[in-house]
């Protein structure tokens, strides 16, 4: 019987992309510098890692796809903050955002690490980025690393 599970390493030569919203940006930066200082440590170079900036969550499923169809990437950490507000806009943005980015992952094959926030209020999201509940963007950085090993791995299998 086998048994797989990613490392969390990158792949030799492999690059990753974080793609990151410019709304909440207190919030979206804490979460990028939690998932850039992850990635760094566990082995990814500099120059093996690219950082894109969207406007909103809504965004992030467009240039996910983009980066997938290039071909480019490993694995994707898409990172955001949605905080619910008085409309029913919250629903929309955080519901489509995340199934938008389970679109790219199951279509193009590749891990796309979703870390984002989606939130009541403000208070919630400063707690996971870098605050009582740790950084959702350093949590997103190790599934992404995990993920494109054990794909690495499993595509081995077939073999």
């Amino acid at each position: 019987m086998s048994s797989y599970q990613g490392d969390l390493r990158p792949l030799p030569g492999a690059r990753y992309a974080i793609i990151a919203t410019r709304w909440n940006p207190k919030i979206v930066d804490a979460l990028v510098a939690g998932a850039r200082k992850t990635m760094l440590e566990h082995g990814v170079t500099a120059e093996r890692l690219d950082i894109v900036h969207v406007p909103g969550a809504w965004e992030l499923p467009t240039a996910a796809a983009a980066l997938a169809r290039s071909d480019r990437y490993a694995a994707l950490v898409a990172l955001g903050c949605v905080v619910r507000g008085e409309t029913r806009h919250y629903e929309h943005v955080a519901d489509e955002c995340a199934r938008g980015l389970m679109r790219v992952a199951l279509d193009h094959g590749l891990p796309v690490a979703n870390g984002v926030l989606a939130v009541d209020e403000h208070k919630h999201a400063e707690a996971r980025a870098g605050g009582a509940h740790g950084n959702k963007g350093e949590e997103a950085a190790l599934v992404a690393l995990e993920m494109a090993d054990l794909q690495r791995q499993l595509h081995e299998a077939k073999r």
